[in-house]
């Protein structure tokens, strides 16, 4: 077993100093800007420089205030951006899984992407700010259930980088919440056994699906954005005696989300020939 292996099966996690690649992050980082301009710009009617950090937050908040539906709807969309999924399969991932123990890799959940701000709240949701949690709750997939974890920007304590329990990993899964976004963690648990991670953009974090973690306290007013990616090990015994569990159900809206459309008129308009050029 390699010292990484080791070292990760010992206290549930690594934090991996200059592991990634500082262009990759910023490829992911970018398309996922190029897409909420669009709707920016749309809602807002603001083009706004999404390398311009604080003026581009800023029309993000904007937005949200504006029209919360475009936002959230927006925001899903960024999940499904080709640069994130393709990172989440890269030979340099799924290289790492299998040096940490994971024999063979499966994605137990869609790749993630947050963009984490108390001025990205509605109705004082705390979606922004998780309670101490344990990831396997909501996958429930192989006992080593691996968890990968990154900012897109610089990320310490001010920005609410992640706080981790070293060894929690092996406490069992423990009594949780089930109200909200991710059920919070109902034993008692001291504040000192947290240890706060600290970021530079191409650090990354791998971590137990069972770890005890929580969100830091972003004081900025600044988006902590970041990246989470969820694997499961087909290779597990009890995920394969329980037949490949899935927890994550993904389906589509009953109704239509856009009532009466589209037209015909609008279908034709998509597929009509290209006018040739004179």
């Amino acid at each position: 077993m390699s010292t990484l292996a080791e070292q990760f099966r010992q206290d549930g996690f690594l934090l991996i100093r200059n592991f990634l690649d500082k262009s990759v992050v910023e490829n992911i980082y970018r398309e996922a800007r190029e897409i909420f301009a669009v709707q920016i710009k749309h809602v807002t009617g603001r083009t706004v420089d999404i390398d311009d950090r604080d003026a581009f937050e800023n029309a993000m908040f904007e937005f949200f205030q504006k029209d919360f539906t475009a936002f959230r709807n927006t925001g899903v969309t960024v999940q499904h951006s080709l640069s994130l999924h393709q990172f989440a399969v890269s030979e340099k991932i799924v290289n790492l899984l299998k040096e940490v123990g994971i024999e063979q890799p499966v994605i137990g959940a869609r790749p993630a992407m947050q963009f984490n701000s108390r001025f990205l709240s509605k109705d004082g949701s705390k979606h922004w700010k998780l309670d101490a949690h344990q990831d396997w709750r909501t996958g429930q997939g192989s006992l080593d259930s691996t968890v990968i974890w990154f900012p897109m920007v610089d990320a310490g304590a001010d920005l609410g980088a992640l706080q981790v329990i070293p060894r929690s990993h092996t406490w069992g899964l423990l009594e949780s919440s089930t109200s909200g976004y991710q059920g919070g963690i109902t034993a008692q648990l001291n504040d000192e056994d947290f240890v706060q991670t600290e970021f530079q953009v191409g650090d990354l974090l791998i971590f137990s699906a069972f770890l005890v973690h929580q969100s830091g306290n972003n004081i900025t007013n600044n988006i902590r954005w970041s990246v989470q990616l969820r694997y499961n090990n087909l290779a597990e015994a009890t995920f394969i005696e329980r037949g490949y569990p899935m927890a994550y159900i993904y389906k589509p809206e009953a109704e239509l989300v856009t009532p009466n459309f589209p037209t015909v008129e609008q279908l034709e308009a998509v597929f009509a020939s290209p006018t040739p050029a004179v």
